[in-house]
């Protein structure tokens, strides 16, 4: 199904062919209102290109080192095609700056299936009939929502000193017009549109936008579970118990924010919510920004978002992941803190029941739980089912339900090709 954007770039592509066969307006006609031309798609340039010349634009830069400061540093490089454009190694963050030194806070997430991400909202309600349900925090991108749309959010990489290291948005737009790409920009967007450094900046950002709202590149629904869903191919037992286990509200209950099934309106499920929770996630020792005691990553309420710091229950919620193309991933969480899907499902069972595995012992011998959090925000860590047991209590899924539902997670692998029909 097109995106909003794709629809709303078409029709502003379709309104000035439409514009280039009518009359020439007279002299004396009203100019366009400014609160219309200062809007995020406002079609601002003499000749609007079409959305296949913005996404090849897009494309571009995507896999362009010379727009980081380093000059070996491009989008993909941590958001690998091969890899459902999230990272392609190992490493709990990215490495990036100057020297592909600097460590980031947070791991790398895939950009697959994030189109439809509603914009951020402190009230959600789900599109379901029933509005008496507030879902809370939902929305936005990054692993805190603080970015309102595919645009705004190009560009805090583009910026971060951890990242591609430019000093600002000139910055940008100067390598931009130095570099191998400057002849196709030119050619994109007009001759003349170097001379206006943020348009160029705006047309930049939106041209990765366009890109990452590409079908075929970020929202291809190829997995095998697309076609089980299409009724083209069939689970195996094993994956068919793991699908189960995952729906089951009082099993793993995965489903309750990463809905699995199609929604009312016939589109095929993102294995998202879209929304931002708190489930105590470990400290990720190994991160140079945790060698600091004093520093915590809190997410909603912090360090990088700042409008909801004073929001102290939204502390420590992250934004719920997509899990299409999950098993492709090498680490986990906003920390990259586990490394294997095993970990996770475990974790995730055994949080409540057996704490001592993953968090450690204060001076006292008492475990620490929550210990990426500082002290009395425990309120606001989810205590849902399978988080709703105590230890001793025997987890929600053993280890057999375990491997069932990594064997169900590995179907939401794109690429997947049904075998043919027999004749």
């Amino acid at each position: 199904m097109p995106s909003l954007l794709l629809a709303t770039l078409g029709a502003i592509s379709a309104a000035c062919l439409l514009a280039a066969c009518r009359p020439a307006p007279q002299k004396d006609a009203p100019a366009a209102p400014a609160a219309y031309l200062a809007g995020a798609y406002a079609p601002t340039l003499k000749h609007q290109p079409s959305v296949a010349a913005m996404t090849a634009m897009g494309r571009a830069m995507f896999f362009e080192p010379s727009l980081s400061v380093s000059g070996k540093l491009a989008c993909a490089s941590c958001h690998s095609p091969e890899h459902a454009y999230g990272p392609p190694n190992a490493l709990a963050v990215q490495l990036g700056g100057p020297e592909l030194k600097d460590a980031g806070t947070r791991a790398a997430p895939s950009l697959r299936y994030i189109q439809n991400a509603p914009a951020f909202t402190e009230h959600y309600h789900d599109d379901d009939g029933d509005d008496s349900v507030d879902a809370g925090p939902t929305g936005g991108r990054n692993w805190d929502g603080r970015a309102q749309s595919g645009h705004e959010q190009a560009l805090a990489p583009l910026l971060s000193p951890r990242e591609m290291g430019n000093r600002d948005g000139a910055a940008v737009v100067a390598k931009l017009r130095a570099g191998p790409l400057a002849a196709q920009f030119r050619q994109t967007y007009g001759d003349d549109i170097f001379e206006q450094p943020e348009q160029a900046l705006r047309w930049a950002l939106m041209s990765l936008e366009v890109f990452q709202e590409s079908p075929a590149d970020f929202y291809p629904y190829t997995s095998k579970y697309d076609a089980f869903l299409r009724k083209q191919a069939s689970l195996t037992p094993q994956e068919t118990r793991g699908l189960a286990l995952f729906n089951d509200e009082n099993k793993g209950n995965c489903a309750s924010c990463h809905i699995s099934r199609i929604s009312p309106g016939g589109a095929f499920p993102q294995f998202t919510d879209y929304g931002l929770i708190n489930i105590g996630v470990p400290r990720n020792a190994s991160l140079p920004a945790n060698g600091d005691p004093a520093y915590f990553d809190l997410g909603l309420c912090g360090p990088d978002r700042t409008d909801l710091a004073e929001h102290k229950e939204y502390c420590g919620s992250f934004k719920t992941p997509s899990l299409r193309n999950v098993a492709l991933r090498k680490v986990f969480f906003h920390n990259g803190s586990f490394d294997s899907l095993e970990q996770v499902l475990r974790f995730y069972v055994q949080r409540d029941t057996a704490p001592q595995k993953w968090y450690p012992k204060d001076k006292n011998g008492k475990v620490r739980k929550y210990n990426d959090m500082p002290p009395g925000m425990e309120a606001n860590v989810n205590v849902e089912a399978p988080f709703d047991r105590q230890p001793g209590q025997a987890p929600a899924l053993n280890e057999r339900e375990i491997a069932d539902v990594i064997a169900f997670l590995h179907t939401l692998t794109d690429g997947y090709r049904p075998a043919p029909a027999a004749h």
